[in-house]
């Protein structure tokens, strides 16, 4: 078990921040209970991606209103640990922060390369929202 502050700062990064990035901050935001504060950034910011929206949307969470950032706003800032959840090729264009930051890779499949109907997109999608879920439940209890 690794040793983390009471509050940890994390980051998630991924290419657009429109997808992957945006289900992890929000599933330790809510699962964290206090422990962890979560935001979410992209190499080269682009759309929320409207089927995330909707996955999220049935896991309960809005994040409709979520704007994209970029990760180089995100530079300068505290962060006790950085991961990224874009494939590793993408994770290594991924800046260096300065400071003691843990970094970390989760890679997860892409939701905006999903081929098919809206109803096979969103179910692809649904499969990656419930990893995502799955690994943040099993970070959050590495916390306790």
């Amino acid at each position: 078990m690794l040793n983390y502050p009471p509050m940890l700062r994390v980051l998630f990064v991924c290419i657009h921040n429109s997808a992957r990035s945006q289900m992890a901050e929000a599933f330790l935001n809510k699962l964290a209970e206090g422990r962890a504060s979560a935001e979410s950034a992209g190499i080269e910011p682009g759309r929320l991606n409207p089927i995330v929206v909707e996955a999220m949307r049935e896991a309960g969470i809005d994040i409709s209103r979520n704007p994209t950032k970029s990760v180089a706003s995100m530079l300068g800032r505290p962060w006790d640990l950085v991961v990224t959840v874009c494939d590793e090729a993408s994770a290594e264009r991924c800046p260096v922060f300065p400071g003691k930051v843990r970094r970390e890779h989760w890679g997860f499949p892409d939701p905006s390369a999903f081929t098919g109907t809206p109803e096979e997109k969103l179910e692809m999608t649904r499969s990656v929202r419930d990893e995502i879920r799955e690994r943040i439940e099993r970070f959050v209890k590495s916390l306790a």
